[in-house]
């Protein structure tokens, strides 16, 4: 950049500062996502904000920058700002989910293209993440070569009899199930304590093994939108672009041939994401297996339907008759704490 420009940080925290982004995000037809841990600016000489880049935790995202601006490198002095920032904060793999056609103008900055959907495409700063996650993975699971190795990717906020079911189901059909708990902190039930009730819930079957998703799992609530225009579906795109990750990043990796889903009879953004992996994963090679929701009194046993009995009711005998021992056991103890938290942050 010329030196009429200067970078600076945004001072979120500051309302006059957290107005002048969201105003200029506005001009240039994008919103401002209430998530935000940092942002930065470029300024010209009279302290008008003419490009900006902000970050969530490990997405960089909130990009814009004026045409003056155009061909000048703002947007890799963002992205170096950001980088630099995030690694202080203790983010060393960070992610960019933009529109495919500005894909080559992040690649050009030095990310990594990992996929792209005829939407959207995400990126990221490392060279080598899948592979590394997936090698972690692989070192974790015995011997398989030769064998069938099938994935389940669940949240359960609680781990239900639903969950337990289709586990069950899945472990029967295949020589190695990789079963991988949503990581996020942005569920009712915290990740720590969803991966220890899984893993408890199924450690008597031996050929289950639960990992944290990390990052190559892309979660519908921190799925950035802020590019989105008026009529898009946030869930479609967000849906197509997991199942690609997954079908480019992860499953030919790690040697899976088969995922394993349950039915969705009453959660759009869930039903939403079966459709992708159906659209995905058969082209891609993975067969997609589909089994029918588990009911109990001819309702489906679904972890909302637990949340929402807890909330009205807490732990009473219909939530102890929905979910297994570990996860009845581990309300009991603790529900009443979790709510007090919850209801006070």
């Amino acid at each position: 950049m010329t030196d009429n420009y200067h970078l600076g940080e945004i001072l979120l925290s500051y309302p006059s500062e957290s107005k002048k982004l969201r105003a200029f995000l506005a001009e240039n037809n994008l919103q401002c996502e209430p998530d935000l841990d940092t942002a930065y600016g470029i300024f010209d000489a009279d302290e008008t904000l003419v490009g900006c880049g902000c970050a969530a935790a490990s997405l960089l995202k909130c990009f814009a920058v004026s045409e003056e601006l155009r061909g000048q490198n703002a947007l890799g002095t963002l992205l170096s700002a950001l980088i630099e920032n995030r690694f202080q904060h203790g983010y060393f793999d960070l992610f960019v989910i933009t529109r495919r056609e500005k894909a080559l103008l992040f690649s050009a900055c030095g990310l990594r293209l990992l996929a792209e959907t005829g939407a959207l495409a995400m990126l990221e700063n490392r060279p080598d993440g899948p592979e590394r996650y997936a090698e972690s993975v692989r070192a974790a699971l015995p011997p398989h070569e030769g064998k069938t190795v099938g994935a389940i990717v669940m949240n359960c906020n609680p781990f239900t009899l639903g969950h337990r079911a289709l586990v069950e189901y899945a472990a029967a059909k295949v020589d190695l199930l990789c079963l991988f708990v949503v990581e996020e902190n942005r569920s009712l039930f915290p990740t720590e304590v969803r991966f220890r009730l899984v893993k408890e819930g199924v450690k008597d079957l031996p050929n289950v093994h639960v990992f944290l998703s990390g990052p190559y799992m892309i979660s519908g609530t921190t799925f950035p939108t802020y590019f989105l225009k008026a009529g898009e579906d946030a869930a479609a795109l967000q849906c197509e672009l997991d199942a690609t990750l997954f079908a480019r990043c992860l499953a030919p990796k790690l040697g899976i041939s088969v995922r394993f889903v349950g039915s969705e009879p009453l959660d759009p953004t869930t039903a939403c994401y079966n459709r992708a992996l159906r659209e995905v994963l058969p082209p891609s090679g993975i067969a997609l297996d589909e089994l029918p929701r588990r009911e109990l009194g001819h309702t489906p046993i679904s972890a909302s339907r637990v949340r929402a009995l807890l909330k009205n009711k807490g732990v009473c005998p219909e939530v102890l008759s929905l979910v297994p021992p570990v996860t009845g056991e581990w309300l009991s103890a603790h529900w009443n704490e979790l709510a007090a938290l919850k209801a006070s942050s």
